[in-house]
């Protein structure tokens, strides 16, 4: 078993869209209408046939507070491996994005967390 698609809840698409292909590097997989909503998917350039990330309207009633708690505890709603969170989170904040966390080492890990612009909080990752 692995994993196929995971989501995160976003509050515009089109947006999330802009700042997850523009600023994180992602590239779209999947763009299908659905009524008011689409099936909008992301993957790695670097992995165009693994995991996809679905970003998935903030429509159900549940979403906002599960969100909103989520942002006021400071956890994250994903985590996104990267080869080098410094060098990530320079290029990133180059790009006007706003981190919640600086990098920080704890032992073999190193993360660092950023506002995705869309309601969550988003986890760089590097371990060693």
């Amino acid at each position: 078993m692995k994993i196929y698609v995971t989501s995160v809840f976003v509050d515009d698409q089109e947006h999330a869209l802009r700042f997850y292909t523009d600023k994180l590097g992602f590239v779209k997989k999947h763009d299908i209408p659905l009524g008011p909503a689409r099936w909008l998917t992301l993957v790695s350039p670097e992995d165009p046939e693994g995991t996809e990330l679905l970003l998935e309207p903030s429509t159900h009633p549940a979403v906002r507070p599960y969100k909103t708690a989520l942002v006021h505890d400071g956890i994250p709603a994903a985590s996104f491996a990267v080869d080098d969170v410094r060098a990530e989170y320079d290029r990133l904040r180059g790009l006007g994005v706003r981190f919640t966390q600086e990098p920080t080492e704890m032992g073999t890990v190193t993360t660092a967390v950023l506002d995705d612009t869309c309601g969550n909080l988003i986890q760089i990752v590097h371990t060693a």
